[in-house]
């Protein structure tokens, strides 16, 4: 029988100084209503897939928790048992038992790197500029480089005119490539709030000379002053060339480390933490994606440097664990942990960078194999059940003629309406399919499958296909986050809301909450 705790005693274990894995296996629309500041998303949905990498120790201290009413946390202690995970437990009532305690649950996602983003602006007092001032500037002809520190793939979207994408992670090793003169303003954006900040405070800490500000409010608060913004651009930073003297900014990003506490180590103190049985040490490769598939240490997991600071909670599972970051040219990877470390992690700089013959050591486990089915084959089958496990936004778009959307938590109530039929099951990634499939044996269903290719497969081969816009039911989509969803989409009460929000996380946050931050200051010039 799994162990179970009390709201109680979980707040003291958050605290003490050991490693803990607090996981909230409900569905990502559930989680982002309402959850533990220090829970990390992990849904049941991809429990065994992700779990390998949000938790890679197998005797990590874990907590799994849902709403109190489902059974899922109970489910999902099993699943991870099985798969060698030695110390599981369950919050006894789950979030409805730690708001009776009188904790706080938190909505909304990436919550911890988002309140970070408030108290760095606040004691830091980052400073910033308006929309309309920004405007201003723009039409009026004087000199100012917008730079987006989003990923390429979100400045697309909508972004400030004239403005260039250089995610977070990038700035320190190409701002001077972007921007070289020394006395041009430049303004940091994001889409909010909280990429605005550090990338103006990561400029600023770096000392360079130019005037630095972060746009408040982002592309929502240009939006919100009745300003256009630009959709489709792809305007992005500069190459590296090989022969570029970063001197100036590897000797500012070191600067920054030492401040923060932040330590380079060689390979051979890297390889005893990533081999250490008692202590859990991640490795992540900072770089841009282009980098990481030309060349990286095996094992290492690809985490841009900006987005890593941005959402933490999605590539960090455990609390107090160790967090071994690299890159290469010595900049990106200081000043990515030196954040890290101002957020409370432990963080330390892989000295060798992407040469290094440290190797990470934790293996995931196998997953049950599933048959499949080819869709020229599911076309002429007969007596078959098809459901659909992807998102529930792209079942209504398009899926299957005649197939049911559902997802694991919710299989139990599809499998009891197909009786005896073969079910096939649709997914985008077949790993999904294959963990669903465990539910469905162990729930007496003898035969499945998963629709070889998926969706895409089935349309290729001329299968018929439908839509339902309504359905599955908003209710039924828990996999989806319906807050302020539709901020971007000219909605403006629904940014305003969303601004608040985040202005406001701050304030709501315990003594605990807050005590995990050690927000050095570095100062700058």
């Amino acid at each position: 029988m799994t162990k179970t705790l009390d709201a109680k005693t979980l707040k003291r274990w958050l605290s003490d100084g050991a490693e803990i894995a607090l996981l909230d296996v409900r569905e990502h629309g559930q989680y982002g209503e309402s959850h533990l500041f220090f829970g990390v998303p992990l849904p049941y949905s991809r429990l065994e897939i992700d779990a390998p990498r949000l938790v890679p120790r197998r005797s990590t201290r874990i907590v799994l928790y849902d709403d109190g009413s489902l059974a899922v946390a109970q489910i999902a202690a099993r699943r991870l048992e099985a798969v060698g995970y030695t110390e599981v437990n369950v919050l006894q009532d789950g979030t409805r038992g730690w708001e009776r305690a009188g904790f706080r649950l938190f909505a909304g996602v990436n919550v911890p790197s988002k309140a970070f983003g408030e108290l760095v602006e606040r004691e830091c007092h980052t400073p910033r500029i308006s929309a309309a001032d920004l405007a201003r500037m723009q039409r009026s002809g004087e000199p100012v480089a917008v730079v987006d520190g989003r990923p390429l793939a979100e400045f697309r979207k909508m972004s400030i005119p004239g403005a260039r994408c250089c995610p977070n992670g990038e700035l320190a090793y190409r701002v001077r490539a972007m921007v070289p003169d020394e006395r041009m303003p430049i303004v940091v954006n994001c889409a909010g709030r909280t990429r605005s900040i550090i990338g103006a405070q990561t400029l600023i800490d770096l000392g360079i000379p130019n005037p630095v500000r972060a746009l408040e409010n982002g592309t929502q608060g240009w939006y919100l002053a009745d300003l256009e913004l630009e959709h489709g651009a792809t305007r992005g930073y500069p190459d590296i060339a090989p022969a570029s003297d970063l001197s100036g900014a590897r000797t500012g990003a070191q600067a920054m480390a030492k401040r923060c506490g932040v330590r380079s180590i060689e390979d051979e103190e890297a390889s005893a933490w990533l081999t250490d049985p008692d202590r859990t040490t991640y490795l992540f490769d900072v770089r841009t994606a282009e980098e990481f598939s030309a060349s990286t240490i095996p094992g290492a997991v690809h985490a841009p440097g900006g987005q890593l600071v941005q959402a933490t909670d999605q590539w960090v599972g455990v609390r107090h664990a160790r967090l071994l970051v690299f890159d290469s040219g010595d900049v990106r990877a200081p000043v990515v942990a030196s954040w890290l470390a101002r957020m409370g992690h432990e963080a330390a700089v892989l000295r060798a960078g992407a040469a290094s013959r440290a190797r990470p050591h934790w293996v995931a486990p196998a997953l049950a194999s599933i048959e499949s089915i080819g869709a020229r084959d599911l076309q002429a089958a007969r007596d078959t059940a098809v459901v659909d496990l992807r998102p529930s936004t792209a079942y209504r778009k398009a899926h299957l003629a005649g197939s049911r959307w559902s997802i694991r938590p919710r299989l139990a109530q599809v499998e009891a309406r197909v009786a005896n039929r073969r079910m096939v099951l649709v997914a985008d990634d077949p790993a999904i399919a294959c963990i669903a499939a465990i539910d469905l044996r162990e729930a007496g269903v003898p035969r499945v499958a998963a629709l070889e290719g998926g969706f895409e497969a089935w349309r290729a081969a001329g299968g018929a296909v439908e839509s339902s816009p309504d359905r599955p039911t908003d209710a039924e989509c828990i996999d989806y986050l319906f807050f302020v969803h539709d901020r971007h989409e000219g909605n403006k009460d629904s940014a305003r809301r969303y601004l608040a929000w985040e202005t406001q996380l701050l304030s709501q946050l315990d003594e605990q909450e807050l005590g995990a931050y050690r927000l050095v200051m570095v100062g700058g010039r």
